[in-house]
């Protein structure tokens, strides 16, 4: 699914964001070769992270929990190698620079005259990020995103704070933390850092993910890119309607390998061809329409496709109130006086469905 950005060409509206898959000129490529419409470098800084040991793992299925820093390459070796290698091979690369304005004063101009289609800004203090940018802007005359960090008090805020001072888009977000493990062997956190903390990424954070990218796309109409716990391509579509213009992944590439852009890409284009969309803009923000101040209410029942059901009594062991039950042919019965119309059944069970009327 072909689309752009900043009127730069991309095979897809799939786009990496800054992690270990983007370390250098080599994994960029790889993932460009993979299908990816653009790829984010790690943060580039004024020097080089050292990391601890054990400064990644896996903390459930499709999410992980790290205490990486930026890059841990020299800024001169991305100006001089990483970044001319990586253009020269076709990937659209976007510059993720950090964290102060030196750091970014360093660079962001001759990242530009290096062939990078935008700048991404990324800093975790507020008071950082708005000089950032107002320095960037006056340097460049490529686009400049502006990362935001979901752990901020008042984004949509600094978000209006960073549109007025020219931010041409937003990557929202990023990962959420402090969080941390133990290794009940040991007693030892499961990560190399002093403090033993790090961030959570992947599936675990996308329904936080989700509420502020909705939350987002109410205070800004600049593209958005979605990032935070997309591994599959429902949560891509998720995404979208929640506001999203871009579907950012990291965390799904680290641990299902650069294949998963393109079954991503090609599920969400079967997915609005066999809806009747034409493109991933017929569906950004599509939630809205429905939000309003009132709860939902009215007729709902829940019903019951008996060619789906197998009898394995699912609904009934997980409802609060007792509510379901099978009669002696395998019937599904429902007691309505006991049904608070929860909807725990019906996000369990496939065979479930509502039927509901304004």
């Amino acid at each position: 699914m072909k689309t752009e950005l900043f009127g730069r060409q991309m095979q897809s509206p799939v786009i990496i964001g800054s992690g270990p898959m983007s370390y250098g000129a080599r994994g960029m490529i790889r993932l460009a070769e993979g299908g990816a419409g653009a790829v984010v470098t790690k943060t580039i800084t004024g020097h080089a992270a050292v990391n601890p040991n054990a400064h990644m793992v896996k903390y459930a299925p499709g999410t992980l929990l790290n205490c990486e820093k930026w890059s841990d390459y020299p800024m001169a070796r991305w100006l001089e190698k990483e970044i001319p290698e990586a253009v020269s091979a076709g990937v659209n690369c976007i510059a993720s620079v950090g964290h102060t304005v030196r750091d970014s004063s360093q660079c962001v101009e001759q990242l530009e005259a290096e062939g990078c289609m935008a700048i991404e800004l990324v800093s975790y203090r507020q008071e950082t990020l708005l000089p950032m940018l107002e320095d960037t802007k006056r340097r460049v005359k490529i686009p400049v995103i502006v990362k935001l960090s979901p752990n901020t008090t008042d984004f949509p805020a600094l978000a209006k704070q960073c549109e007025d001072a020219g931010a041409d888009a937003f990557t929202a977000f990023d990962s959420i933390g402090p969080a941390m493990r133990i290794d009940i062997e040991t007693g030892h956190p499961v990560l190399g850092q002093g403090d033993g903390c790090g961030w959570l990424t992947g599936e675990m954070i996308r329904p936080f993910i989700i509420e502020k990218v909705c939350e987002l796309r109410k205070h800004t109409s600049l593209p958005i890119i979605g990032l935070g716990g997309i591994g599959k391509w429902q949560d891509a579509v998720e995404m979208a309607m929640a506001g999203a213009d871009y579907i950012g992944i990291c965390s799904a590439v680290i641990l299902q390998g650069p294949e998963v852009i393109r079954k991503l890409d090609g599920k969400i284009d079967e997915y609005l061809r066999d809806h009747g969309y034409s493109s991933l803009r017929d569906i950004t923000g599509m939630v809205h329409r429905f939000l309003t101040a009132d709860d939902r209410s009215g007729s709902y029942r829940i019903k019951m496709d008996p060619k789906l059901c197998t009898h394995c009594g699912k609904c009934v062991r997980i409802c609060p109130y007792e509510a379901r039950s099978f009669d002696e042919r395998g019937g599904m019965h429902t007691d309505m006086s006991r049904c608070r119309k929860c909807g725990l059944c019906v996000s369990a069970c496939r065979a479930l469905y509502v039927e509901e009327a304004d």
